[in-house]
């Protein structure tokens, strides 16, 4: 059958913009290349007119920069055709590539919106306000452990408001007159005598001589230190 009706050709894939963008690119190149040469042509043909005096010779010259310069209009012409073609391509290119950006970026959210929608099911809001609770009865009974840890076993419960502010006022009272006598507080200043002689029940110091031992009469003088005086026959002597 094949060597009646023949093999079924492969078609060739059709030319992507890229393809077709390149191919118009160098020829642009290649026109740009030509262009060039004409250039230095009519470089040439311009020194010679110069050089060359009004005649004969020099209107060959001249028809011949003027065909040169034809060729470059028309080569011109062509190279902003394909410059415009290849405007048009690169747009086209920005266009398909905007839309491949489009359709990832559309991928990726539906990718994310789906792994999202599964985590919210395992999140329920009931369940946060209710650890929320758990969390503030936990802290409230923590509070109330500490409290009765801290509690003092010394210090009564049945004083009263009255029996405070009056024990207050008294603390006071004794503040301001611990301060009266130069600063010093009453439990830093020293007894009184007649304090100590009435807790102690001490007989008082005598007053005058003690009389003289033996039935002696005759006292002794004393000098100034209470001593007694040195007669003044041992004195002499």
């Amino acid at each position: 059958m094949r060597r009646v009706f023949g093999a079924k050709k492969d078609k060739e894939p059709p030319p992507t913009v890229q393809d077709a963008s390149d191919r118009i690119n160098k020829r642009g190149d290649t026109v740009e290349e030509k262009i060039n040469k004409l250039d230095a042509e009519l470089a040439k043909y311009k020194e010679q007119i110069k050089r060359t005096r009004a005649g004969p010779a020099q209107e060959a010259v001249k028809a011949r920069a003027m065909r040169v310069l034809k060729q470059k209009r028309m080569y011109e012409g062509q190279r902003d055709m394909l410059y415009n073609q290849t405007f048009n391509l690169d747009q086209v290119s920005f266009a398909a590539e905007g839309i491949k950006d489009a359709q990832q970026t559309m991928s990726a959210l539906k990718t994310a919106n789906k792994d999202l929608k599964g985590m919210m099911k395992t999140v329920k809001i009931q369940d946060i306000d209710n650890l929320q609770d758990e969390m503030m009865d936990l802290m409230d009974v923590s509070n109330e452990i500490q409290e009765s840890l801290g509690r003092s076993y010394s210090v009564p419960d049945d004083i009263d408001e009255e029996e405070l502010m009056g024990e207050l006022d008294a603390l006071e009272a004794d503040m301001g007159m611990e301060t009266e006598s130069d600063g010093v507080p009453s439990y830093l200043q020293p007894d009184k005598e007649s304090d100590l002689d009435s807790e102690l029940n001490l007989p008082s110091a005598p007053t005058g001589h003690a009389p003289a031992p033996g039935g002696r009469t005759n006292a002794q003088t004393e000098d100034e230190l209470g001593l007694p005086a040195v007669p003044s026959a041992s004195l002499r002597g």
